[in-house]
């Protein structure tokens, strides 16, 4: 089943030259994708694009066969950049994780039990059980990313889209994280886009690479990469 679909999105921010131009992709269901590109290069703002927050100025993005602003088209769990510095409150794991819970429940109705079994679940599966009810504040960066994964999955999400999940985290909490979304993947389902600049952890998981400067300059296997476009330049910018 096809998930995400683009076809020829150009995209610029107002009053700026263009960002993204003439990008066409598809994504399949239980794929695990890799995005990669320079600082610049359009990586977030595809990311953004697919997950509604933006619109493209040309060509359309699709999720399963509907536009990302059609309710319930595609649940999307998103992590966006430094997803943690968005905290206001000092609120606990389960507090942050049953926040997931609102766009299957709505905003106003109350919390059910159906709702904290989905949160606990979620939190189980991230391995945070016993930390359930420390504050977020109180967590090392790779416990903070693995709550927030726990609150996109309890939203019951088809499609997880992470924008640098593992900035300012440890290489063993790099490598759990990738143990972990390859797990969602092949027991879930979940589809997963992952954006980043350290591939080293992820790699043996990834089964497509999608490189972005402006548009996409490579799509295909990590193994297929031209040796030459291994060069830092390339990547990062």
């Amino acid at each position: 089943m096809r998930v995400v679909e683009l076809n020829d999105v150009s995209f610029a921010y107002e009053g700026g030259p263009p960002v993204l131009s003439g990008v066409d992709m598809s994504i399949d269901r239980g794929e695990f994708v890799a995005i990669a590109g320079p600082n610049g290069g359009g990586k977030t703002t595809l990311v953004r694009l697919i997950v509604g927050l933006e619109r493209p100025g040309a060509g359309e993005v699709l999720l399963r066969g509907g536009s990302p602003d059609q309710p319930r088209r595609l649940p999307i769990g998103y992590l966006p950049q430094r997803a943690d510095a968005r905290l206001d409150a000092p609120i606990t794991v389960t507090e942050l994780v049953l926040a997931g819970r609102v766009p299957v429940r709505g905003v106003l109705a109350p919390l059910r039990a159906a709702d904290r079994r989905a949160a606990a679940e979620a939190i189980e599966r991230v391995g945070l059980t016993e930390l359930r009810d420390r504050p977020i504040a109180r967590l090392s960066g790779g416990q903070r990313q693995r709550a927030f994964i726990a609150k996109a999955l309890a939203g019951e999400p088809e499609l997880l889209v992470l924008d640098e999940p593992t900035a300012g985290v440890d290489a063993d909490a790099q490598e759990a994280l990738a143990a972990l979304l390859d797990s969602l993947r092949r027991d879930l389902g979940v589809t997963v886009l992952y954006v980043s600049h350290e591939f080293g952890a992820i790699e043996p998981y990834v089964e497509r690479l999608l490189l972005i400067r402006g548009g996409i300059v490579f799509d295909g296997k990590p193994s297929e990469l031209p040796s030459s476009w291994h060069d830092p330049s390339h990547v990062h910018g």
